[in-house]
């Protein structure tokens, strides 16, 4: 692409999962690019944004947004209106609800790479079960406007793209845009240093955080009463007051020992309801199978037979059953193979192409001044 002026807006940078993933790999590709965010906890997401200027908004004062955006439900609007202008060629929003919302001037293209429409408003039966109640009921009351200021964020955009097939449908359904799907990259390195965990013979692997809609303790549900001796490792969450035979809680782990893990697990496990889920293909990358439920994003990072097997619901007998049946025998560089479609360098190509074509297509007098 030719020499733009790029700014990068994410959501919020407190946590460890797939979206901050994919707005790290995207400000590795735009290395000029300024990243806008409400909130930015460093010791609690990766250290690549180390390397990135990193702009908060006004409430990354408040030390309890941080620890908990979700806390901030009401201000978190705020946290974008209240924000200059983005002027420059184009604003990239990597966003899940808030980030598209970014503020621009009349010459700045849009582009929205969609990790999901906001859970809060359009799926929420799997948002509460992570809150508490009196966060449902500022929710309920809350639910209007805040969809009504959603959907003009997603209309001040110039091209909308979604992470996978599912997540296409959703933006249809909230905003009746047609979203161009760019499936996230693997940006682990699998010839990174690995450093093993205390874990002893074979072993099954999941790596969520532990809000309801990621299945975490299902998982763990089923594997009692287990027909088999592999193990369960659970990955993602701060380790756990709490012992079931069978099941290893590892907490959060560096990088080192998250390669290790992908490559000696005998698959990864997951029921997630994913919108993508880049824990599949990240374990691809390493030769391991996957045996995931068979909905969302899972149905774009999972070839069946080739880099996993699908779990048909998330019943305890049904894990049960897909564990106990899961074949020993893959081929490993077939699952390799599968993940290099998901590489760094075809996201960037196309990624690039996209903010290329929304500069190329941008007329500053579609809006008077400013979005």
């Amino acid at each position: 692409m030719n020499r733009s002026s790029i700014a990068i807006a994410h959501d919020y940078l407190t946590q460890r999962g797939g979206a901050e993933r994919v707005a790290a790999e995207i400000a590795s590709i735009f290395t000029d690019a300024r990243l806008m965010t409400a909130l930015y906890e460093p010791d609690e997401t990766f250290d690549e944004f180390a390397r990135v200027r990193i702009l908060p908004s006004w409430l990354n004062r408040l030390a309890f947004a941080r620890k908990d955006p979700r806390k901030a439900l009401p201000l978190l609007p705020l946290a974008w209106d209240l924000r200059r202008y983005v002027d420059a060629d184009a604003v990239i929003c990597s966003s899940s609800g808030w980030a598209h919302g970014v503020r621009t001037t009349a010459r700045t293209a849009k582009v929205v790479y969609c990790h999901n429409p906001p859970r809060w408003l359009y799926q929420q039966a799997d948002y509460v079960q992570s809150v508490n109640s009196i966060a449902r009921i500022a929710l309920r009351l809350l639910s209007g406007p805040l969809r009504a200021w959603d959907r003009r964020a997603a209309a001040s955009a110039d091209v909308y793209i979604a992470n996978s097939s599912s997540v296409a449908e959703r933006v249809w359904r909230a905003y009746g845009i047609q979203a161009e799907i760019v499936h996230p990259p693997v940006s682990i390195d699998p010839e990174g240093p690995q450093l093993p965990l205390a874990v002893d013979g074979p072993f099954f692997l999941t790596v969520a955080r532990s809000r309801g809609y990621k299945g975490t303790m299902r998982i763990v549900d089923a594997w009692r009463g287990m027909r088999i001796s592999a193990k369960l490792v659970v990955v993602g969450d701060p380790p756990q007051e709490m012992h079931e035979d069978g099941v290893h809680f590892a907490g959060r782990i560096s990088e080192a020992e998250l390669r290790w893990a992908y490559a000696n697990a005998e698959a990864l496990i997951s029921v997630s309801r994913e919108d993508f889920g880049l824990t599949p293909v990240e374990a691809n990358s390493f030769g391991t199978p996957v045996l995931v439920i068979r909905r969302g994003g899972f149905l774009d990072s999972t070839d069946e037979g080739v880099s996993g097997m699908f779990i048909e619901d998330d019943a305890i007998s049904s894990i049960r059953d897909a564990v106990e049946a899961f074949p020993s025998a893959w081929d490993r560089q077939a699952i390799i193979a599968h993940a290099r479609k998901f590489s760094k360098e075809r996201f960037a190509e196309r990624l690039k192409v996209a903010v290329d074509r929304a500069i190329d297509q941008h007329r500053p007098n579609r809006h008077d001044q400013a979005r």
